[in-house]
């Protein structure tokens, strides 16, 4: 029997005993604004905006009734990051097929502050070497470097997997794995003892345009603190236009769709490319700490058992100009909506039936610089793993128009999505799968350090089917706001969204979570999930 059937029998207490609350689209339109205005700069870890956002957080979920559930018996659980700045202007170059051009910071190439503790990257022409995807998955008979040497040389990738063009099934299809995402690819040049590495940028298989890309790149890095961060880093970590990519190929001799369609199959060998980088920019870089907010409804029959929701509080913070002057990147759907909704769902937690299990509800830092606030919890958890039953995560909850679906980010399979379906049909509403599986999304959001260590976890999503205009409007609006708004200043609330579908929304987290809280089984992955052999193990740490 599942977890999931386990608790449909337990869970029909949740009707008479934990029956879903009214919920306050206001209060939650409050918080977005408040969240998202100028005055809280763009809410960046460590800058004067993190004061203000924890404090605000703090304050309303003390107000709401929980308990302090961070370090210390406070609201915060300290979370110690690197932070690095590029320190003036970078000056950058390349010389191709013999002629040398400089490189705009953010214009034909974006760098990031480097994260490995240097003081400067500093090193002249440097060959560069195309390894079409990057990728070694021995599991796969997949090796994109077939032995070649990468010391003293920067690495030039495409993103994502080899099939999101075609290829030949061995990744499969368009669904992305993490061997598409560039934080693999950082890491795996890493391994390979590159100098650095350049993803080339496309829209479609990033999933985003270049504003996305230079807004997220060009400004404040944040990683873990690593006892060896060149073992994960290479000094240079950035990412080039597909035009300069295409100029740096052909300077070689190479079509760049020639060069793409070679990397979508396994006999793809390396290409040294008639090109060399040189670069020269100051670093510095420091260990600070940021922080998690954490307030907790006790359970009343199992209160070491618990159940998470989390959201990320962070964002991009204040950064480059767009074209109207405007330098803060406000965050309002990514991710003021998502902190909003957590508020809302604590409220109603702790002003309600008390919950069987404990609840936590988990505002994270830094999941903008790499779901680094929910990694350092996962491994420094304030609630064991092996006892929290499930996360619900929120990462821009609500549409801005009203919808008839819902999904999860990415196409995992567990008894928690079982449940999500299940209760979002007892509200006349319907689970879509993701509409943009080559986007990655499963490997973006803070959902995703728990999973991996074994919890059973899903990122909500609101869906893109809408009632007036469907699935094509909705997709439409999508779009837009990905190219228009996405990590970008217009990331702002709009008091014309729609918010007719958002007290649906709240009533469905608050019910499949209820059902998770209330109940005394076991969530668990499908059985050929890559994350059940965690959770499996996890089994015998249960009381």
């Amino acid at each position: 029997m599942t977890g999931a059937a386990l608790l449909s029998a337990s869970a029909m207490a949740v009707a008479a005993s934990g029956a879903a609350p009214q919920f306050d689209v206001q209060r939650i339109v409050t918080d977005i604004k408040t969240l998202a205005s100028d005055e809280f700069e763009g809410r960046g870890p460590a800058t004067p905006a993190e004061a203000k956002t924890i404090g605000y957080i703090a304050a309303q979920m003390k107000a709401a009734g929980l308990t302090p559930a961070g370090d210390k018996d406070g609201w915060f659980q300290d979370v110690p990051l690197r932070m690095s700045n590029i320190t003036g202007t970078p000056a950058l170059s390349m010389t191709i097929g013999g002629a040398t051009q400089p490189l705009a910071q953010g214009g034909e190439i974006a760098v990031r502050a480097a994260e490995t503790g240097q003081s400067s990257v500093k090193f002249a022409d440097l060959p560069l070497v195309f390894v079409g995807y990057g990728v070694k998955a021995p599991e796969r008979g997949w090796d994109d470097f077939k032995g070649v040497d990468l010391k003293g040389k920067i690495m030039v990738v495409l993103v994502n997997d080899p099939d999101f063009e075609g290829g030949e099934g061995d990744f499969g299809g368009k669904l992305m794995t993490y061997y598409g995402r560039w934080t693999y690819k950082y890491e795996e040049a890493a391994r390979q003892g590159a100098a650095g590495v350049l993803v080339v940028h496309e829209s479609e298989p990033a999933s985003y345009g270049w504003a996305t890309v230079k807004n997220s790149n060009t400004n404040t890095m944040f990683d873990i603190v690593r006892a060896d961060p060149k073992a994960a880093h290479t000094q240079m970590e950035g990412w080039i236009q597909k035009d300069l990519a295409a100029k740096i190929l052909a300077a070689s001799g190479i079509d760049f769709d020639a060069a793409k369609a070679a990397a979508r199959k396994k006999d793809f060998k390396p290409i040294p490319l008639k090109a060399t980088m040189s670069s020269d920019y100051a670093v510095k870089s420091e260990i600070i700490t940021s922080h998690n907010v954490a307030g907790l409804v006790r359970g009343s029959k199992y209160p070491d058992e618990t159940v998470i929701y989390s959201a990320h509080w962070d964002h991009l913070g204040i950064g480059a100009p767009d074209a109207k002057g405007d330098t803060i990147y406000n965050g309002a759907r990514d991710n003021a909506s998502g902190t909003a909704a957590l508020l809302e769902l604590a409220r109603a937690y702790a002003k309600g039936t008390k919950p069987e299990r404990s609840v936590l509800f988990l505002a994270v830092t830094a999941e903008e610089k790499g779901l680094l606030g929910s990694e350092y919890y996962a491994d420094n958890p304030l609630r064991p793993l092996a006892t929290t039953a499930g996360v619900v995560n929120m990462d821009g909850p609500f549409g801005v128009e009203k919808t008839t679906n819902f999904s999860i980010s990415g196409a995992a399979r567990l008894d928690l999505l079982t449940m999500l379906t299940e209760e979002g049909e007892k509200l006349g509403r319907h689970y879509t799968p993701d509409a943009r599986p080559e986007a990655g999304s499963f490997y973006r959001s803070d959902h995703f350090p728990m999973a991996k260590r074994g919890v059973p976890a899903i990122s909500f999503n609101p869906g893109r089917e809408l009632v007036n205009g469907g699935a094509a409007r909705g997709k439409e609006l999508g779009d837009i706001y990905t190219r228009d708004r996405y990590h970008q200043p217009a990331d702002q609330y709009d008091d014309s969204w729609d918010t007719g579908s958002w007290a649906g929304d709240m009533t469905l987290l608050y019910n499949v979570g209820r059902r998770v809280v209330d109940g005394h089984g076991w969530p668990n992955w499908s059985a050929d999930s890559e994350f059940r052999a965690a959770r499996d193990a996890s089994a015998a740490q249960r009381k």
